[in-house]
């Protein structure tokens, strides 16, 4: 965690902070039975938003060069259980632009019940904290990530995480910069007064908050997918 905030601080972090609508959402996620998981629809919806604009999680290469990738693939925390305890374990969801939200529901289910069905849980299960011991290795790593198209492509170009459930009610939260272009942190879920047709109705409001690399993504394209990830969250596009 130390090292991570350590090459975080390379970046230019710019905050926006979006209250989004879902309350068509959570209407939809629950008609299904089992009802899916909101992580998955926000990692949809996030995805689609990124492929739309893909200029919000380039980055550049060795030679300075910007990268774009023709699909978002997206490192999310799952929480799993071990003998230590519950712990938060980094799980990549590739393609998360193209693929529809039971299927990452899905997914999320077996990595929780499974840790070792996920990438990084058969690393953690082979022992690979001990990597973690070797003198400069884990800043390396950072390194490495931050520029090679290789390691981005094996570690996600976004991140989606949450600390919603930290406090109940509504609330932004402003997550520690690191490798990722893009980030976007999930906040507070209550219902609260919302103008609509000129009527004030009480409905679902989720906090988010998107942090981008002003080093690689300017104010308008990052706006312009603020928005459209407004439009995606708040008309359910992501279950259509």
């Amino acid at each position: 965690m130390t090292q991570a905030l350590r090459a975080g601080r390379r970046i230019a972090p710019v905050h926006g902070l979006l209250s989004v609508d879902v309350t068509e959402a959570r209407r939809q996620l629950r008609s299904v039975e089992p009802p899916l998981s909101f992580t998955a629809f926000l990692v949809a919806s996030v995805g689609r938003a990124a492929a739309a604009h893909p200029e919000v999680h380039a980055y550049r290469n060795w030679r300075g060069r910007l990268v774009l990738h023709d699909h978002v693939d997206i490192a999310t925390l799952v929480e799993v259980n071990r003998p230590e305890g519950s712990f938060p374990l980094a799980h990549l969801v590739r393609d998360a632009d193209v693929r529809d939200v039971e299927d990452i529901s899905s997914e999320i289910l077996r990595v929780k019940t499974d840790p070792t069905t996920s990438r990084s849980g058969q690393l953690l299960a082979q022992g690979i904290p001990a990597f973690g011991r070797i003198p400069g290795a884990v800043p390396l790593f950072y390194r490495l990530m931050a520029r090679s198209v290789r390691m981005r492509q094996m570690a996600g170009t976004v991140a989606v995480t949450s600390v919603g459930m930290f406090a109940g009610g509504e609330g932004f939260g402003i997550g520690f910069p690191t490798v990722m272009t893009l980030t976007v942190l999930v906040g507070g879920l209550n219902e609260r007064p919302r103008a609509i047709d000129h009527q004030v109705v009480i409905r679902d409001v989720l906090d988010l908050t998107v942090t981008v690399d002003h080093r690689v993504v300017d104010g308008a394209p990052a706006t312009r997918f603020g928005a459209d990830l407004r439009r995606i969250i708040e008309t359910g596009a992501a279950l259509g």
